[in-house]
């Protein structure tokens, strides 16, 4: 017996119905017979029927984290998106981390910066610079961390756990392959260790035979609880900044909060904007002057096409978990294409958030130049605005 299923073409699909790779516009395309995964299919409308004006070969500039390794451990777990999962992302690579109430991320360091971004519960960060100067902070929702390059930290949950996302300033970097305390000992001799410490050899006869990574303790008492006070005093500038109190710059369409190194002092290596689009708007055509863009999204689903120049441009779609990329200089804009609030962070490898704001530089041009260039009237060169708008509402299509 023949069985059918309703079919749909393009992005307008109804719900039930099965999308199939024919744009609307054009008809240009034809129907998937399979083999196919149709729920991935609905998740990617814009890669199932690119819009009419995609064009060239530009790479994928987009990875979930819901399709990488899980390292599972007693006390948490991590997964990451480095150059190995999205090759274009060479600037910068992330992780995504959880911990147990009490889970520890044990003692460590990198040869790369971590810039951190807390998803929800809360943490206890500690540090020790090259002065003898330490820090230990609790960390909350909405809050960010610094650690620079070779300087020593850990991570604990507190009461409930706690998930956040890491950003590291090289995206050949493997948090598995970081250097680590438990690591160490368990690859020096025990006479060594003794002569170090100035104690018997036996106080060593438990110590991991491996990198620990992530174990499981008892939640940690009040921070004043566990203050080691330092004789060289504490960091002078902060490892922790809280994004969500600092005053957002609100537009018709949503709102925006950018934290640098002029904000964030401790921040020399990544600069990052905490974005927010409302349904029906959008972040506005533009580009970075200063480096490559490293996406997360954190609630809702949008699209993003990218243009790369010669006739080149593609659309993404993202969803909650995802990670996006953006090159160097290359235009693109975000849209908000559910229901919800669309919340991301953008990230860059710089020590300043810069970005150039297409209807500003326009507004900013001599209008003559303008219409002649690209044969306009004054319909939209009086809608030009001379101020950044980051997110706008955009209208319906009728």
């Amino acid at each position: 017996m023949e069985h059918r299923q309703r079919t749909s073409t393009g992005n307008g699909a109804r719900s039930g119905d099965i999308p199939q790779p024919i744009r609307r516009e054009d008809g240009a395309g034809a129907t998937d017979l399979g083999p196919r995964d149709v729920m991935r299919d609905c998740e990617n409308p814009n890669m199932l029927v690119p819009p009419i004006t995609d064009n060239g070969l530009i790479p994928n500039m987009r990875f979930s984290f819901s399709d990488t390794h899980m390292q599972l451990n007693q006390g948490g777990w991590s997964r990451e998106i480095t150059v190995r999962e999205l090759p274009i992302a060479t600037t910068l690579a992330g992780v995504n981390m959880r911990l147990t109430p009490g889970g520890v991320r044990e003692l460590h360091w990198h040869q790369q910066a971590e810039w951190a971004f807390m998803i929800m519960g809360k943490a206890r960060i500690t540090s020790v610079d090259a002065e003898g100067r330490n820090f230990i902070a609790d960390v909350g929702h909405g809050d960010l961390w610094y650690f620079p390059p070779g300087l020593p930290h850990s991570i604990q949950g507190l009461e409930d756990g706690c998930e956040f996302l890491l950003v590291f300033d090289d995206g050949h970097f493997s948090d598995l392959n970081t250097l680590s305390i438990s690591d160490w000992f368990a690859h020096t001799p025990r006479d060594v260790l003794a002569a170090n410490f100035g104690v018997p050899e036996k106080a060593f006869e438990d110590i991991p035979k491996g990198q620990v990574y992530i174990f499981q303790d008892q939640v940690p008492g009040s921070i004043d609880s566990q203050e080691v006070q330092s004789p060289y005093g504490t960091i002078p500038l902060s490892f922790k900044h809280q994004l969500l109190a600092q005053k957002p710059i609100i537009t018709p369409g949503g709102s925006v909060r950018i934290v640098d190194s002029t904000n964030f002092p401790i921040s020399k290596t990544v600069a990052a904007a905490l974005v927010e689009i409302l349904p029906g708007g959008m972040r506005e055509l533009h580009w970075h002057p200063n480096n490559d863009e490293w996406q997360y999204y954190l609630t809702g689903q949008g699209r993003m096409t990218v243009f790369g120049g010669n006739g080149a441009a593609r659309t993404f779609d993202y969803r909650a978990g995802d990670v996006g990329y953006v090159p160097f200089a290359y235009g693109h804009y975000i849209q908000n294409t559910g229901t919800d609030t669309l919340w991301f962070l953008e990230m860059f490898k710089s020590d300043r958030f810069a970005d150039i704001s297409l209807n500003q530089w326009m507004a900013l041009t001599p209008r003559d130049l303008v219409r002649d260039n690209l044969d306009v009237g004054d319909e939209l060169l009086n809608a030009l605005r001379k101020e950044k708008w980051p997110v706008v509402r955009y209208p319906k299509s009728p």
